[in-house]
């Protein structure tokens, strides 16, 4: 954990309340993808949990949802606003765990931190499948970011304004793969789980306080006891989640 001062370069809304928000500074504390950014917001006593998308060349790249008073504020701050930031938090996922071919899926903002995993799984050569869910047309993110680093994604939406109309898991069939990851709505991910007979990671999300794992609002059931979203997720194996 780092904490940054970063400059908003651009906070642009790109899809039906979502924003994708890229700040400049120090990106060293960030190693893989499913980790995550604690945002302080001016007259907002907790911190703001983001997942990061991408970064590099001291640019972070971030999406997210307006759903209250603090991503509204968020949303409203222009660039060149400075922002305090806890930077590279939780445990992200582990591309290494996958040997041969993967199967990504992920609902909704759930496409947001798949995406440097998905990049680092097809530069050590793993083949993915990529399967994104949404509500709707308009709330599709990422496409054509996914289709530059060389994947076409399957899309699926709820009402069938763009790709198959239906649910994530009606079009995974049977995956031929060794491992799969799953990022999004809880109850997608536990069908997702539910489903596939080979290991696999899930991020989970929960409500957080501090961020960091000191005040332990935010732990989930696991085989292993009560685990800590922010610290010792938000990616935990498929076996240890108790849904």
């Amino acid at each position: 954990m780092q904490k940054v001062r970063y400059t908003i370069v651009s906070n642009r809304e790109v899809a039906s309340g979502t924003f994708r928000l890229v700040l400049e500074g120090d990106c060293s504390s960030f190693e893989r993808g499913g980790q995550f950014a604690d945002i302080a917001l001016d007259g907002f006593f907790l911190r703001r949990p983001i997942a990061a998308t991408s970064w590099g060349d001291g640019r972070l790249e971030m999406y997210y949802k307006v759903v209250g008073e603090g991503t509204e504020a968020l949303s409203k701050m222009a660039p060149g606003a400075c922002l305090d930031v806890l930077a590279g938090l939780g445990n992200g996922f582990d591309a290494s765990a996958c040997k041969r071919s993967a199967l990504v899926v992920c609902g909704g903002l759930g496409a947001s931190p798949a995406f440097t995993l998905v990049r680092d799984l097809l530069a050590s050569g793993r083949s993915v499948r990529l399967i994104l869910g949404f509500n709707t047309a308009a709330d599709a993110i990422l496409l054509d970011e996914y289709r530059a680093l060389g994947v076409e994604p399957e899309v699926v939406t709820m009402d069938g304004t763009l790709g198959a109309k239906g649910l994530v898991t009606d079009v995974m069939g049977e995956p031929d793969c060794d491992f799969f990851y799953t990022c999004g709505p809880k109850v997608m991910m536990r069908a997702v789980c539910e489903r596939m007979k080979v290991n696999g990671e899930a991020s989970l999300e929960e409500r957080m306080g501090c961020g960091c794992g000191i005040c332990y609002g935010c732990t989930c059931k696991t085989t292993s006891g009560p685990r800590r979203v922010c610290a010792d997720g938000p990616v935990f194996r498929k076996e240890e989640i108790i849904w």
